[in-house]
């Protein structure tokens, strides 16, 4: 590979290998990743739902496999919060959607600081000064290490406050599953955050769909219209293709210690479980930091965290 990647065309994708498991990254597009994959004679067989060429010429995140949820992650509402004794508004930063949503990394390209065959880092640097249209006030830098091992793809994240101030941050992922008719979603946790039709969480408490997922069966993403966070996970789900004879296990570390469902039933073909930091508009809601997570970072300070996505076949 070239000793400096950032040579090749502004608009490439780069591979990760490790014996037959593939991932394509697009730095270009929000850091994200654009397939995970087994490359097989008779085909490949898809962890993620794969970007389309269509998506790729379009530069889309929203079309990518997975992208990265930083500095903030979920929604803010009115895009607008106080921090510090001062107003943030984040209207005017180029985000299209009603409240500001999942920070400004997924709409910037990304740096390529390092790439071997199994392994890629890619950096963003946040300066107000030179990204004014995406109003974040703080600068920072984030990184993500993707790595490819013979059992797993491992995602660390790392934020770091650049500014002299404290800084609020939410991190986290968005993966898109392939949603079949027979796919099934396990996992356990202890509530799920109800929202407004926005949606804006309101409180949480108990939902059919918790004890859905706890089940020997999992939960079919046709069962419930989700777009919800839900605490208390023991921060492990399994999408199970029982049809296929395959299935593919999440697991995370702190502090991704909320899980999102993203399985619409105006959008059969949408399926994300995200790991993530905190709820939905956590910044705004009046409680203490365990029930709606996010955190913050002094001057200079660090923070990281990581998953994995482990496939299994029969």
């Amino acid at each position: 590979m070239s000793a400096d990647p950032n040579t090749r065309a502004p608009d490439a994708l780069l591979e990760l290998r490790h014996g037959a498991r593939r991932v394509l990254l697009a730095p270009h597009i929000g850091g994200a990743i654009a397939a995970f994959f087994d490359a097989h004679e008779s085909g490949e067989r898809h962890w993620l739902r794969p970007a389309t060429p269509e998506t790729l010429a379009a530069r889309n995140p929203l079309g990518m496999a997975s992208f990265p949820l930083v500095p903030y992650c979920n929604r803010i509402r009115d895009a607008r919060f106080t921090f510090d004794g001062a107003l943030i508004d984040l209207s005017g930063d180029g985000n299209t959607f009603p409240h500001a949503l999942h920070g400004n990394a997924w709409r910037l390209p990304w740096r390529v600081d390092s790439l071997t065959e199994a392994h890629a880092r890619l950096t963003l640097h946040h300066e107000p000064s030179r990204e004014a249209a995406h109003h974040w006030p703080f600068a920072h830098e984030a990184a993500q290490d993707i790595a490819l091992d013979a059992q797993s793809l491992t995602v660390t994240m790392s934020l770091r406050n650049l500014s002299d101030r404290p800084m609020p941050f939410g991190i986290g992922h968005h993966p898109y599953f392939p949603r079949t008719a027979g796919t099934r979603v396990h996992a356990r946790v202890a509530s799920m955050w109800h929202t407004t039709p926005d949606p804006l969480p309101t409180h949480a408490g108990p939902h059919p769909s918790i004890d859905a997922l706890a089940s020997p069966e999992g939960m079919s993403p046709d069962a419930y219209d989700l777009d919800n966070n839900f605490t208390g996970w023991a921060r492990t789900a399994s999408i199970v293709w029982p049809d296929e004879h395959r299935s593919i296990t999440l697991q995370a570390g702190a502090p991704f210690d909320f899980m999102v469902i993203y399985a619409p039933s105006a959008f059969p073909s949408l399926l994300c479980v995200e790991p993530v930091s905190n709820v939905a508009d956590w910044i705004n809601l009046d409680l203490d930091p365990a029930s709606k997570g996010g955190g913050v970072l002094a001057p200079g300070e660090s923070m990281s965290a990581s998953f994995t996505l482990t496939p299994q076949t029969a």
